[in-house]
């Protein structure tokens, strides 16, 4: 299979109005893309738009909530209206409810799937038909380490994780049966510092926080990438990720104890938050278009992707105990 250089291509990406989204299309749109950009909050587009046609890129917006069928087939459909076609399907957006699985709201978990996992149905539904008009494409989806092992505090977001993995793994080998040409990555990031955290709805008394360590949004940008480019199936990124998807394989108790140990307290920041508090879980933050978020100074370099990014090295050749050492010395540095 081949996909076309990024430089010839017509790109959409769903969830582009800050976070990773908002860096993948910018770096697509550096390297020559066409880009189609969506999300719920119009001023935080039309500012990505400006800043891509600052630096000479081309790109188009369209207002957009992932939850509405008609409206994600509306993104692929702008794509070929502008662009005359669509190669390359990023699907980013996902929203966050940090609370106990019994001080969740039954209207509440389903929202987190209409968005976090219908709305990635939804894209690939709407971007197929024109991928296969072409001949080849990549269809690719932001899922998360939460589709390899859930978390306490977001059996939401987790659910709909592992969903995503299972409608893709089934379209997957359909498509392969069906012998098109159109690969379907899943990208599997650890904590990654974006405003995810600053604007997902709380239930937990204070501003959520990831289980450090964390990563630069830039290195999930860069895994998008890469896989519009080159066939591949699952990236995890960040070491993390990749060290918690053998631990989960190995040993689910041994997770199950490591989280009973760092995963209530680490998920919750010093910093009071009221469930009522400005959140995104039912419309777009507007004024917060950042790429990065709050916890800058936990973010570390991911070995791993800058290994794999130089294409020397697969994950298999990395020591493991040296990873876990890593991972550990992160854990015990924020408990001092």
């Amino acid at each position: 299979m081949q996909l076309k250089p990024i430089n010839q291509q017509v790109v959409a990406v769903v969830g582009a109005s800050s976070g990773i989204g908002r860096e993948t299309a910018l770096q697509f749109a550096k390297r020559g893309a066409k880009v189609i950009v969506a999300a719920r909050g119009e001023a935080k587009l039309k500012s990505l738009v400006e800043e891509i046609r600052g630096f000479g890129g081309e790109a188009t917006h369209i207002v957009a909530d992932v939850q509405v069928f008609d409206q994600v087939r509306a993104i692929a459909d702008r794509a070929v209206e502008v662009y005359g076609r669509l190669d390359t399907w990023a699907h980013v957006a996902a929203i966050g409810i940090f609370a106990t699985f019994d001080n969740t709201a039954p209207e509440e978990f389903k929202h987190v799937i209409d968005v976090n996992l219908m709305g990635q149905v939804y894209g690939a539904m709407a971007a197929l038909p024109h991928l296969k008009r072409e001949g080849r494409g990549a269809l690719i989806h932001v899922s998360s380490m939460e589709g390899r092992r859930s978390l306490p505090y977001q059996s939401a977001y987790s659910s709909a994780k592992h969903g995503v993995e299972g409608f893709l793994e089934a379209m997957r080998v359909e498509l392969l049966h069906e012998k098109w040409p159109i690969n379907v990555t899943s990208i599997k990031p650890a904590v990654i510092n974006t405003p995810f955290w600053n604007n997902g709805l709380t239930k937990l008394g204070v501003k959520p926080a990831g289980i450090p360590p964390y990563y630069d949004p830039r290195i999930v940008a860069d895994a998008i990438l890469y896989a519009a480019e080159h066939p591949i199936r699952d990236l995890l990124v960040g070491d993390v990720a990749k060290l918690l998807d053998l631990a989960q394989k190995i040993s689910p108790s041994f997770v199950d104890s490591l989280l009973l140990l760092i995963g209530f307290n680490l998920q919750r920041s010093d910093e009071s938050k009221s469930e009522h508090a400005p959140n995104n879980f039912y419309q777009s933050v507007q004024e917060d278009g950042r790429i990065d978020g709050d916890y800058q100074n936990l973010v570390i370099p991911s070995i791993s992707d800058a290994l794999g990014k130089l294409r020397l090295f697969q994950w298999g050749t990395i020591a493991t105990g040296a990873l876990l050492a890593l991972l550990a010395a992160q854990v015990f540095k924020h408990n001092e």
